[in-house]
């Protein structure tokens, strides 16, 4: 449903059963598939539909995800997600989505925050130009902020490696493994590494920075290790743990994501 506020879109989801872990709430994963499906609903609203994004030969690929995880979610809960964007530069854009719990009357704060950073690319998969139409529909200002990034780290040695193949079921419609995706591996990674019940406790924050697309049937390395003490990368205070990963193309040892988690109170 659209939402009064104008260049804001709204809509509801309920976590279903698939959409959450065994603990019974909802995974990190699902929170940015809502903040996907959100993000299509708004332009299909403005008249960007899939057909309109085929017939100009544009595709909006994700480059960087920021995402907050502050309250409990479990399945079965009414959601009412808010997206919009929020800054543009020339050839990328930012979405913040926010998820708060349906009739909660202390939620005071949302519940999960997502900031998305997208490009244009055209079929040849070149960047593009925002058109100017774009910031007029959208009522985007231009960015006084930079795109998401995370700090390129190395695993130490002697770090286990779990290998993961981008499955049949994996890859979106654009015909690359979908960026929810990455969160599951992430966590995957993690959990190997010893940090399964790091994954449990909230709040939680997840930056992704995707550097290469990856297609059906490819092989990768995704390791996740905790920096030491005073790295880059390392926890802003013993009251918070922080897990660095990177995801590798195994065919050329590209490097295809960087990510890191961090659990507990942050620095502003």
């Amino acid at each position: 449903m659209s939402d009064p506020v104008p260049h804001r879109f709204e809509a509801a989801y309920r976590v279903r059963f698939d959409e959450a872990g065994a603990d019974g709430l909802v995974r990190a994963s699902s929170v940015l598939r809502y903040a996907q499906d959100a993000a299509w609903q708004h332009g299909a609203a403005l008249g960007l539909t899939r057909d309109w994004y085929e017939e100009h030969q544009l595709i909006w690929l994700v480059r960087a995800v920021d995402l907050a995880l502050a309250q409990p979610m479990p399945v079965g809960a009414q959601l009412d997600v808010t997206t919009a964007v929020v800054g543009h530069r020339r050839v990328w854009a930012r979405r913040r989505v926010e998820l708060r719990l349906a009739g909660d009357p202390t939620a005071a704060s949302p519940a999960a925050v997502a900031l998305t950073d997208w490009v244009l690319i055209d079929g040849t998969g070149r960047l593009v130009r925002i058109p100017e139409s774009f910031s007029t529909l959208f009522g985007v200002p231009a960015a006084d902020f930079e795109m998401t990034r995370v700090h390129a780290a190395s695993a130490p040695e002697g770090v286990a490696s779990v290998g993961l193949a981008v499955r049949p079921h994996e890859v979106d419609p654009n015909g690359h493994l979908n960026n929810a995706v990455y969160l599951d591996w992430l966590e995957e990674a993690v959990a190997a590494a010893g940090g399964a019940p790091d994954l449990a406790r909230l709040p939680r924050r997840y930056r992704i920075e995707y550097l290469q697309a990856l297609a059906q049937g490819a092989e990768t390395s995704v390791v996740a290790w905790q920096p030491a003490p005073g790295a880059a990368g390392a926890a802003a205070s013993p009251a918070s743990a922080a897990w660095q990963c990177s995801v590798v193309r195994g065919a050329d040892g590209v490097a295809a994501a960087r990510a890191r988690l961090t659990l507990g109170p942050e620095p502003a």
